[in-house]
């Protein structure tokens, strides 16, 4: 296969993703649902962030997820906490894309719906070209994985609305320069909201929950 002909199809696959996105939003939009999409490396604490978030805000706000797996242990954790929650079973691919989410997302009841949580695939490449209709790309980056990750991955911390750096507890036994991962991050994104975080201590979490609440409300029609 040419070039030509590979970047044809992969042109036409990502308009047909886009396509599909922007309905998903006219759909959250209508709703006035707030939705996030989650992506982190294998072990960045997606799930972690995910349930001391609905720990801490489903008192005052309606939480419903969606979870990109091949298994359902973390739908499992999230409905635990009384939270509605479908998986999204990916078959081993390395992203969500719009399309998986359309599928499922008549069975969330977006009326009965503020914040909408879409767990990605633990990935730091694929899931940065596939837009989801969402309202804010939300990346987790964690102390154990390295300083360097913006340098490595630069389309997915390009693309991020929020980026969380989480795990900083480890910082006194880790080797992590958080100039040098900060110099890296504004260089591609110097407008992404950014915040230190610990899922273990609690640790900065409140910041990021202030953050939500005024998107959600921002959301919600007057």
């Amino acid at each position: 296969m040419s070039d030509k002909k590979t970047v044809s199809v992969q042109e036409n696959i990502l308009s047909t993703n886009d396509m599909l996105a922007q309905q998903i939003r006219d759909q959250l939009d209508g709703a006035g649902v707030f939705a996030i999409n989650l992506m982190a490396s294998p072990g960045g604490g997606k799930t972690s962030l995910i349930l001391r978030t609905i720990e801490a805000l489903k008192e005052e706000m309606r939480i419903a997820a969606i979870d990109g797996d091949v298994v359902p242990v973390d739908v499992e954790k999230i409905a635990a906490q009384g939270i509605p929650v479908e998986l999204i079973n990916t078959g081993g691919s390395c992203h969500l894309d719009a399309n998986m989410v359309m599928g499922v997302l008549p069975r969330i009841d977006l009326d009965a719906t503020d914040l909408l949580i879409i767990e990605n695939v633990g990935n730091l490449v694929c899931p940065a070209s596939f837009a989801l209709g969402v309202h804010a790309n939300v990346v987790i980056a964690s102390v154990p994985e390295g300083d360097d990750k913006p340098y490595k991955y630069p389309a997915m911390f390009r693309g991020a609305d929020v980026l969380l750096l989480n795990k900083i507890d480890y910082m006194a036994v880790e080797s992590f320069d958080v100039d040098y991962f900060r110099r890296g991050v504004k260089a591609l994104n110097s407008d992404v909201a950014f915040f230190t975080i610990s899922c273990r201590t609690g640790e900065g979490l409140e910041d990021w929950y202030t953050w939500l609440r005024e998107h959600v409300r921002q959301q919600k029609p007057v």
